[in-house]
């Protein structure tokens, strides 16, 4: 079966174990509606943070999610002048017979502005 990925990032409003919890468990489970997903599908997630975000690390709230056998990877987001903060990114690898093309990718709140032709009603503040 083919391999591919879907990306996806989310902002928070503040940098404490709850809200990276709550904001990464808002990011995968709109992946996982949007794209009808189940834990089987998935391969494994690489998540990246801004430099911004100490508290947490939004693998921990995968598992919390469910995801107690997919490896799972944190690592920090590049620290680019001007970009955005307080941003949580990920890329999920998963087995499907889809196309590529009817993969939907998700960003979501403040993470909008780095896709926002992928944006669905809803997905901003």
């Amino acid at each position: 079966m083919p391999v591919l990925a879907l990306r996806g990032a989310i902002t928070v409003d503040e940098d404490s174990p709850e809200e990276i919890d709550k904001q990464t468990t808002r990011l995968l489970t709109t992946l996982y509606e949007r794209n009808t997903l189940s834990h089987d599908d998935i391969i494994s997630i690489f998540f990246t943070a801004t430099s911004d975000l100490r508290s947490a690390p939004p693998a921990a709230s995968a598992r919390r999610f469910g995801l107690v056998d997919v490896p799972l990877l944190c690592g920090q987001e590049m620290d680019v002048d001007g970009s955005l903060t307080s941003c949580i990114r990920l890329m999920l690898h998963l087995e499907t017979s889809r196309e590529r093309s009817e993969l939907r990718h998700v960003f979501l709140r403040g993470a909008v502005v780095l896709r926002p032709e992928l944006a669905e009603e809803g997905d901003e503040r």
